[in-house]
């Protein structure tokens, strides 16, 4: 770990000596890419640094205490410094390991959610409108900007699906863990009994890629269009600004109708076509890697169960890791920041284990 570290700062200090050259400077593409190596960087080297300071304390406690002649009081006060290092020292360990821990590549990346109503009708519907507002509540709190991208709402205020936009750096590694299945317990207001009813939503999260990361064939490409339309005649325009892409290859379609412009429609598209064939490659490559060793948490099923948010009794339990909050409202509200740290912790601890378990074995 240690040889990896100082690897680290040496490249640390190289980038930190190329930005200050004239000739980099002037090359914006390359100024952001040394920048963002830079960045990530950061963190690892402080924490290493503080490391080699505690671990000299220590040492230099340990020689002085070997020393004799010393009076009484003034070897409490080494001896005091030199645990006080040792566990410093026992702290920042577990700390570097962390920071080493491989970094998503993804996680600095805008993200596309899509939100479909499942089981219950317009129940899930509501309840889609509902998870919408939650993730735009918590984006805005973050200076984050939204865009819908494709819409079909239904006649109560609800959608049977939603696509929309998070542009901010390290959306992705916010919202990474929130595809799969939500599932509501609520007396719905059409509810004349009062009886509980249960529905799910399902979302996927995707990162948003450009043409470079994914290029796509025009010839692999249908391209229909078609009127749009909504929820009680909302939107209906008479031109056919609609557009439907397939494509071939993957048999993946994707529709979008938000835009009055067939123009910006397409654009749209296109953007959420690239970022779901990305994700469709990319959940392949994981699985053909590691298709024995995938985490719990991070696999972003999107037919497994990870949340429930039963109104009746006001809390929300992720069935992934365990963690049930009495705090529906807020949670609603976009407080999700307890949930969303609770996830990267225990993803952050899983990874630590079968990094310490892949350790263990070549050895």
């Amino acid at each position: 770990m240690f040889e990896q570290l100082s690897v680290a700062e040496e490249r640390y200090q190289a980038i930190n000596d190329k930005l200050m050259d004239p000739n980099v400077v002037s090359d914006p593409k390359q100024y952001a890419e040394l920048m963002k190596e830079y960045k990530n960087l950061t963190p690892i080297v402080e924490k290493y640094r503080e490391y080699t300071k505690a671990k000299n304390d220590m040492d230099e406690a340990k020689m002085m205490l070997e020393e004799s002649g010393l009076d009484k009081d003034f070897r409490e006060l080494i001896e005091e410094q030199y645990e006080t290092s040792k566990k410093d020292i026992e702290t920042i360990s577990e700390e570097l390991k962390i920071l080493l821990i491989p970094k998503d590549p993804n996680d600095d990346k805008n993200v596309i959610v899509e939100i479909r109503g499942g089981a219950g009708g317009d129940e899930a519907a509501l309840f889609a409108n509902s998870l919408f507002r939650m993730y735009s509540m918590y984006a805005e709190s973050q200076g984050w900007k939204i865009e819908i991208l494709n819409a079909n709402p239904t006649e109560l205020g609800g959608y049977k699906e939603i696509s929309f936009s998070i542009n901010g750096e390290g959306a992705y590694s916010k919202f990474k863990f929130e595809s799969g299945v939500h599932r509501v317990q609520r007396v719905p207001e059409t509810e004349t009994q009062g009886r509980i009813h249960t529905s799910t939503v399902t979302v996927a999260v995707l990162p948003e890629v450009d043409d470079v990361e994914v290029e796509i064939n025009p010839k692999d490409l249908q391209i229909d269009t078609y009127r749009s339309g909504g929820a009680g005649g909302q939107h209906v325009n008479k031109t056919e600004s609609a557009i439907r892409i397939t494509h071939i290859p993957t048999g993946t379609v994707v529709e979008c109708q938000d835009e009055r412009s067939q123009y910006k429609n397409k654009d749209k598209a296109m953007k959420i076509l690239r970022s779901r064939i990305y994700e469709k490659m990319q959940r392949e490559q994981e699985e053909k890697i590691a298709s024995e060793r995938k985490l719990q948490v991070g696999a972003g099923d999107r037919a497994e169960r990870i949340r429930t948010y039963n109104y009746p009794q006001g809390r929300v339990t992720d069935h992934r890791i365990g963690l049930t909050l009495y705090k529906l409202e807020q949670i609603l509200n976009g407080d999700l920041t307890e949930l969303f740290d609770g996830l990267n912790t225990f993803d952050q601890a899983e990874k630590l284990k079968e990094s310490s378990n892949a350790t263990g074995s070549e050895n």
